[in-house]
Formats: C-alpha cells, sequence, structure tokens
C-alpha cells in the first residue's frame, strides 16, 4: 500500500505541471462538447483527436492525459443530448434518457443536469480510487473470465430487460429481439455468408451502431416533434431551477454508490463497456427502489444509477489497459493504441518502467473528474436554454447535427437514408408504446452475445456443456434466475396481501 501512495504522489507531480494541468482541462471542455453532439461518442472523439494529439509532438504522458480527458469528458458530455433532446450521446446514455428526458419535459431540465453531473462525478471518482487500491487485482480476475462466462453476463443483461422499461414486459422483450436481429444484419465473420441483406451491398457490413442510434433516437424525436407543431400541441418547456438540491443527493446517495460499484467491477471487464454498466446499474436500482414502478417517468434514482455506472465503466476500463495492456473498451482499444504510437508497451511492468505515464494518467482522473465538475455546474443553466429555442430552429439544428455527425465517421451516404428510415421505425413503435431502450440494448448486446457464444463453441469444438462448465458461469445463470422471478414472486404476494385484505 506504501507503493501505491507514493505512485500516487509521483503521479500528482506529473499531472499539476502546467502542460498537463492545462492539458486535462481542455480535454475535459473539448469532451464535454464531443459528448453532447448527438451520436459521436468518446470512442469517435478520441479517434479524430488521436492524429492531432501526436502532431503536436507532446511527451508520451501529456499526450495520453489530454486524450483521457476527452474520454471522460466525453462520457459527461453524453448525458446534455440524452436529457435536453432525447437522443443519446454514445451506447452509454442510452440509459440516461428515460428518465432525464420526462424532468426535462416537466420543467426540471436545469435539476436534471446538474444531478446527473454529481452523479457522474461520484462515479468516476470512485473507479479511479478503486482503480488505485485494487487495479493489479481486479484485472487479474477480470483477464480469466472465458467466453463462455461472457455468454452468462450477457443472459443476465437480458434477463435484466424484462423488467427494465415500460409497463409491458412482452413489448420490453420484443424490443430486444428486434435489436438482436439488428445486430445479425451483415456477413458472418466466422462463415462468410451474407445474413438478412436483401441483396443491398450496403448492408453487407451490417449496421454501425451510430446509424442506429442516431435514427431510432434522434430522427424518431423529430418526427415526433414536427407532429406535434403540426397538431399544435407543441409548447415551450419551463427551465426550472438550475441547480439540484441537497434532497435529490441524499435520495439519491445510495443508489450513486452502488451504481458506481456495479459500473467499475463490469468496466473492468474487457470488452462490455458503459452500454452493460448502465442497464445493469438502472435495472437493480429499479429493483431495490422502494419508488421503482415510477423510474421511466423523471424519478431522479433512474437518472443517477445509469449516470454513475457509465462513468465509473469508463474508469474501470483503464484498468486492463494499464496493467495488463488488455483494452476494456472501445475506446481505451484507441488509447493502446495512442501508447504504443508513442513506443510505451502497457502492462505490469510499465508502472516500474514508466511510472510518469502510469500514475500521471491516474493522477489526472482524480483532477480531471473535479475539472468536469467545476466547468460542467455553471453552464447548466445554458444547457438547459437549449430548450427554448424556437422548434423552427431547433428542429433543423438537431438533423443537421445528426447528419454531419453520422457522416463524418460513417461517410456512406446510404447511411443517411438508414437514418431516415430507423427514423420512421422507431416513430412507428412509439406510437405503438415500445420503449426504445430495449431495442439499442438489444443491438449492442446482441454482437457481444453472438460474439462469445461462437467462441464458446469453437474451443469446445461444439460441445454445449461448456456453457455451464464453472462457478462463474452458473452464478450469473442464477442471478439472471432471480432478476426474472423475485419480481414476479413479490407481485404475486402482494397481490394474495391485497386480496386478502379486501
Amino acid at each position: 500500500m506504501t507503493d501505491v501512495f507514493s505512485g500516487l504522489a509521483s503521479g500528482f507531480a506529473v499531472a499539476l505541471l502546467p502542460l498537463n494541468l492545462a492539458l486535462v482541462m481542455g480535454g475535459c471542455f473539448i469532451g464535454t462538447l464531443i459528448g453532447a453532439l448527438p451520436g459521436i461518442g468518446p470512442i469517435n472523439g478520441v479517434a479524430i483527436l488521436l492524429p492531432i494529439a501526436y502532431s503536436l509532438g507532446l511527451p508520451p504522458e501529456s499526450a495520453l492525459i489530454l486524450l483521457a480527458g476527452i474520454y471522460y469528458g466525453a462520457e459527461y458530455g453524453g448525458r446534455i443530448s440524452s436529457i435536453l433532446l432525447n437522443v443519446p450521446g454514445d451506447a452509454g446514455a442510452v440509459m440516461t434518457t428515460l428518465d432525464g428526458n420526462p424532468m426535462a419535459k416537466r420543467g426540471e431540465a436545469g435539476r436534471a443536469l446538474s444531478l446527473s453531473a454529481v452523479a457522474s462525478f461520484c462515479g468516476g471518482t470512485a473507479a479511479v480510487v478503486l482503480m488505485t487500491l485494487f487495479g493489479p487485482l481486479l484485472a487479474s480476475f477480470a483477464v480469466k473470465f472465458n467466453p463462455s462466462n461472457y455468454v452468462a453476463l450477457m443472459v443476465f443483461a437480458f434477463a435484466s430487460l424484462a423488467s427494465l422499461v415500460g409497463k409491458n414486459p412482452v413489448k420490453t422483450l420484443l424490443g430486444a429481439l428486434i435489436g438482436l436481429m439488428m445486430a445479425t444484419i451483415g456477413i458472418d465473420a466466422n462463415t462468410g455468408v451474407a445474413r438478412y441483406d436483401f441483396g443491398i451491398p450496403d448492408l453487407l457490413a451490417g449496421i454501425d451502431f451510430l446509424v442506429v442510434v442516431i435514427g431510432l433516437f434522434g430522427m424518431a424525436e423529430l418526427i415526433h416533434l414536427v407532429e406535434q407543431q403540426v397538431s399544435g400541441k407543441f409548447t415551450i418547456l419551463p427551465i426550472g431551477k438550475s441547480f439540484v438540491s441537497m434532497a435529490d443527493l441524499m435520495v439519491s446517495k445510495w443508489t450513486i454508490l452502488r451504481s458506481a460499484l456495479i459500473g467499475f467491477f463490469i468496466g473492468v471487464l474487457p470488452g462490455t463497456g458503459a452500454s452493460v454498466a448502465s442497464a445493469v446499474a438502472y435495472g437493480t436500482e429499479k429493483r431495490l427502489a422502494s419508488d421503482g414502478d415510477t423510474f421511466g417517468t423523471g424519478n431522479p434514482k433512474g437518472l443517477a444509477a445509469p449516470e454513475a455506472a457509465n462513468n465509473a465503466a469508463a474508469g474501470g476500463a483503464m484498468v486492463p489497459m494499464l496493467t495488463l495492456g488488455i483494452p476494456g473498451s472501445g475506446t481505451t482499444a484507441i488509447l493502446l493504441g495512442a501508447l504504443l504510437l508513442f513506443n510505451v508497451t502497457p502492462g505490469p511492468l510499465m508502472f516500474q518502467t514508466r511510472p510518469e505515464i502510469a500514475w500521471g494518467l491516474i493522477a489526472s482522473m482524480y483532477i480531471g473528474n473535479v475539472a468536469l465538475l467545476v466547468i460542467n455546474l455553471p453552464l447548466v443553466g445554458l444547457f438547459a436554454r437549449m430548450l427554448t429555442i424556437p422548434q423552427k430552429y431547433l428542429i433543423p439544428l438537431i438533423a443537421v447535427l445528426a447528419f454531419i455527425g453520422v457522416y463524418s465517421v460513417v461517410g456512406n451516404p446510404f447511411d443517411l437514408f438508414m437514418i431516415i428510415g430507423l427514423g420512421i421505425f422507431g416513430w412507428l413503435l412509439r406510437k405503438l408504446h415500445f420503449s426504445l431502450a430495449p431495442i439499442i440494448l438489444g443491438f449492442v448486446l446482441g454482437g457481444l452475445f453472438e460474439d462469445n457464444l461462437r467462441r464458446a463453441l469453437s474451443i469446445s469444438g461444439g460441445d454445449w456443456s461448456i456453457l455451464v462448465n464453472d462457478a462463474t458461469s452458473w452464478v450469473l445463470y442464477a442471478l439472471a434466475l432471480l432478476v426474472v422471478a423475485v419480481p414476479l414472486i413479490l407481485s404475486r404476494r402482494k397481490q394474495m396481501t391485497l386480496d386478502t385484505e379486501a
């Protein structure tokens, strides 16, 4: 433990250098702006700015501090468009729309933005503390997670969807099934067979996540706003107070703590990421909260849970990258590439051979979390006033940002037509009272589920027993069963009590 504190002290000596302090502040600010743009997200933001960071001729530790600041700044920024526009900034922000946007619609945009900023700060800080104390130990456990364990984890995540959102579990599961079907479109990586491409060459590569999230959320929301305007039902939303109250923090404190722990431990597992962490944290809180039936209608705890989880997962994903040289997420894969670009090999020896990079980065994350809170809280009122922009300007502005964001990343005009088609499909699903979040989560988790199922069966030569041959998988399957069974048992018991009283 003495080595940890001495290493952290040397890290702060690096992170507090004027250049590095300016870089972490600038990275956090730029990352927030990138995250606020619909659909761009941290992975694309870091990828776009990596060549710039390299061309500046910065030392390796300074370049990594800048890119990491952009990473967790974008995780913060993703909440802005999710809450205000109902358009997730990235996959991890999908769950934020469920309670954040309803809060904004009833005039509590400032309150929602402030609460999400505080929850994100707590989640991010908890992750860095846990990374400092237990990083190498957790990384050695995570690397032992085999494909069959990941299959069990995905089953647990899908089981969580059953009572995750909405009042109708059947529609929730149908939404997840639609997402799973969309995830199978394109060429099968194992067999080379084209699946569900309908003879359209542009579909052979599958549908990009960015296209799905912008189409189903962004374009569907635009069509809904146009419909309201045409029918005369649109009203200007009041801004309300701009700062979160102490009462909100007291009500949400245990939610934030639990969600931060869940997010960090899921983030440590390579390949999972903020989308899985926020979904599991949200589902867990919905079951534990006494007012869980109000989740999805603007419950502050329903907003705090995914925000704490996705920022904690971003910190957790750094653990296997720094300690083992294994990227924990798509964004940390780019950060790993940045290290290799500077001829730095991450892994256990980096803490001895290049402590200024390893500990400097960890120390900068402490500073960055505080910087994000300081940067974001005063701007809450300004962000919230986006809702007062007249519809005739706001709708085209969102559409232009969405199309530019998608085209700058995927570079395929066909995907712009896909956005429009998915937008109409999403609008119809909303008319039928389907929640769109399970579709997005089914799409994200479907790829992870299929990839790991294929790997597990390849390892076993097609023997399905590999999926249930160790204790970790059994624990996850048992949790999945409990997630489905316990709410049914409690509901049945409550109904029997009411019948007895009647």
